[in-house]
């Protein structure tokens, strides 16, 4: 009787090269690099047997034609069919699947356009109102003049407090920015911009310049009312 012929195992993901390696490939070259095999050998894990992990999710792709939407129907029973998935290799794949659909289902809430100083005044009034102390707040904004996000940056004293270019720079390019709006407020009551506002206000108008960013408009706030840089023509 003859040996059946020797097989040389298949190295395991641990030994493929960085870029080859699902996890790793998500975290140097983003998620879109990454084939639909790849994203779910993350979900499996781990390889059974002489298969990898992205063995079992080219298996788990075949046995749905490819169809996403297919394997998104299939039970924990069916998918355990497959050799080498076990109960909580099919849990992980039902519930990202799930995920999926249920943000596929999200209504995204619109965004707030700024067509004015008054709306940014009514969208900050609440962060200002009352306080003994200065804080710094910055509204961040799309190429629409949609808010995207609105920071606190800092929180100071009774007659000043300091602001972090480098950290205002560096949320504005997180989220995507194209333009920002500053305040701050006084709680003196003085409504007008001091000298340190000024200057403050046209480093960060040009710096922005020269990451082809816009300073929309830097506001004052009082619990009496607000100063808007723009509506007095100071950018």
């Amino acid at each position: 009787m003859k040996n059946p012929p020797y097989q040389i195992p298949k190295p395991s993901i641990k030994m493929w090269a960085e870029d080859d390696r699902p996890r790793e490939k998500l975290l140097l070259k983003g998620k879109a690099s990454l084939s639909d095999a790849e994203l779910l050998a993350i979900l499996i894990g781990t390889g059974y047997r002489n298969k990898s992990a992205l063995d079992l999710a080219q298996d788990v792709l075949d046995h749905g034609q490819n169809d996403w939407h297919k394997i998104s129907k299939m039970s924990a029973i069916e998918l355990m069919k497959i050799k080498g998935l076990g109960p909580a290799k099919a849990i992980n794949i039902i519930s990202a699947l799930e995920i999926g659909n249920r943000k596929a289902a999200t209504v995204i809430p619109a965004k707030t356009k700024v067509r004015s100083s008054k709306m940014i005044y009514d969208h900050l009034k609440q962060h200002f109102s009352g306080l003994p102390h200065e804080e710094f707040y910055v509204v961040y904004l799309n190429f629409a003049n949609e808010i995207i996000e609105t920071k606190q940056l800092s929180i100071g004293g009774m007659t000043s407090t300091v602001v972090d270019g480098k950290l205002l720079f560096h949320y504005a390019l997180a989220c995507q920015a194209t333009g920002f709006i500053l305040s701050h407020n006084h709680p003196s009551g003085h409504i007008g911009p001091s000298e340190a506002d000024r200057k403050l206000t046209n480093k960060m108008r040009d710096f922005a310049k020269l990451i082809d960013m816009q300073l929309i408009d830097h506001l004052i706030f009082t619990d009496n009312g607000y100063f808007s840089f723009a509506d007095e023509g100071l950018l």
